[in-house]
């Protein structure tokens, strides 16, 4: 796992940047990916000791905030609550039916290109992927997080595939097949 620290408007001591360093690498044993990255952000503002906290790995995407008086303190406090959303969705992971794992998912890309004097849409390519289970609260907060305009993933509370959509007035649109 990668950790990065960024320290706004103070200097920190290195027994700060040691106790940081050390309390954070407790994150990696709740994440399996070696590509998960940790951005920690650590800033004074005038009285107030404020952390900032981004996971970014294979299919997590968490943030946590907290401030306080005291930088150390504030550590603990962000990484208390980084700690239980994980443990949070490690359980959700656990409660999963085993059977909807390892769905595959195919998709093809239209084109409205006229080809061979026949117009109209033609596939020019396809894609396969593993669907994640989710749940639809965790597939808006992916897609959130994501470049793309749709989402398919595995509806964890249905079992079925679901596509999450950005809608053109901002808000989300679900598809579900099943119902």
């Amino acid at each position: 796992m990668n950790i990065s620290f960024t320290f706004k408007n103070f200097d920190p001591s290195d027994h700060l940047k040691g106790y940081a360093q050390k309390r954070f690498e407790k994150v990696a044993k709740f994440v399996s990916d070696s590509e998960a990255d940790l951005q920690v952000n650590l800033l004074v503002d005038k009285f107030r000791h404020k952390a900032d906290v981004i996971l970014n790995a294979d299919a997590i995407h968490i943030s946590a905030y907290e401030d306080s008086e005291d930088m150390y303190s504030t550590i603990d406090m962000v990484l208390d609550k980084l700690e239980a959303q994980l443990r949070r969705m490690r359980e959700k992971m656990k409660d999963r039916p085993r059977q909807a794992r390892g769905n595959k998912v195919m998709m093809n890309f239209l084109s409205f290109e006229e080809t061979a004097g026949v117009s109209g849409p033609t596939i020019v390519g396809t894609d396969s992927y593993e669907a994640k289970p989710m749940s639809v609260d965790e597939a808006a907060e992916q897609l959130n997080s994501l470049d793309n305009e749709f989402l398919v993933f595995l509806n964890a509370e249905t079992e079925g595939v679901n596509v999450i959509y950005k809608r053109k007035n901002g808000d989300y649109g679900l598809i579900d097949p099943g119902h």
